[in-house]
């Protein structure tokens, strides 16, 4: 009898447990190569993870070497002088349905400057198009981000 109760629990766990991974942000987890919108050259790697519906993009791999060094100079307040790789460069992005997220904050760390941020996550999920802006979303510039495979 025990048996079969710690069969039937475990069953119940693993199935528990694949829900929640279903649940998951389809952004979590994923790896996103970020395109300079001028110069059309890649400038880095960022990697979601997402904590109690929020997620965070954080620098896993520079590319572009437009900026010396590999910390972060012009970053402001407790990112200033930090290291580039594990840099948070999204913050606080929520997902709002049908593949579009907002309330996010996005660092350019070239500048230093940090933008509110919306995105919205092409049908196919090869794209995530970035959206940083000051005040309202039409004072700003966007970027496609391409999924890194």
């Amino acid at each position: 009898m025990a048996t079969s109760i710690r069969a039937l629990l475990t069953g119940v766990m693993a199935v528990s447990v694949s829900m929640l991974a279903l649940a998951a942000d389809p952004l979590a987890g994923t790896s996103w190569k970020t395109i300079d919108e001028k110069t059309g050259q890649p400038k880095g790697i960022i990697t979601f993870s997402e904590r109690g519906g929020v997620l965070t993009g954080v620098m896993t791999k520079r590319l572009s070497q437009n900026v010396s060094g590999d910390r972060c100079t012009s970053c402001p307040g407790k990112l200033k002088n930090q290291p580039y790789i594990g840099l948070p460069i999204v913050t606080g992005l929520r997902a709002k349905g049908s593949g579009e997220y907002g309330d996010g904050k996005v660092l350019d760390p070239t500048s230093g400057k940090i933008y509110k941020l919306n995105a919205k996550m092409a049908a196919d999920g090869k794209a995530l198009e970035v959206r940083g802006y000051v005040g309202m979303s039409l004072l700003g510039r966007s970027q496609t981000w391409v999924r890194e495979q």
